[in-house]
């Protein structure tokens, strides 16, 4: 299919733009023009995977697909990425330890 008309089609189901407003049907569309490189419609995948929007929330495949999106030079791909990692690395970081004063080893 023509992966402009797909995008632009799951983009009308995101914004209910002329038709009721349909998450699933968005992913569906999205996805299929996705699939065939569409970066526009990487990205939106990779925001609904990570919203949770028309499919389970899905952290891996949101960086997937807004990599896909972000090797193609989408800058809101590029950033929400960045994003994720620094989310990701204060995770792993946890809470700093907090020694307490006067408990000598």
């Amino acid at each position: 299919g023509d992966a402009d008309a797909q995008y632009t089609l799951g983009f009308m189901y995101a914004n209910g733009q002329g038709v009721a407003q349909d998450w699933i049907q968005a992913v569906v569309w999205t996805r299929r023009a996705a699939e065939q490189g569409h970066a526009k419609a990487q990205r939106n995948l990779g925001f609904a995977y990570r919203h949770g929007k028309g499919v389970a929330e899905d952290y891996m495949q949101a960086m997937v697909w807004l990599g896909r999106a972000a090797e193609q030079g989408d800058e809101k791909a590029q950033k929400s990425l960045d994003s994720m990692f620094d989310l990701a690395r204060e995770a792993l970081a946890g809470p700093k330890p907090r020694w307490s004063k006067g408990t000598g080893l």
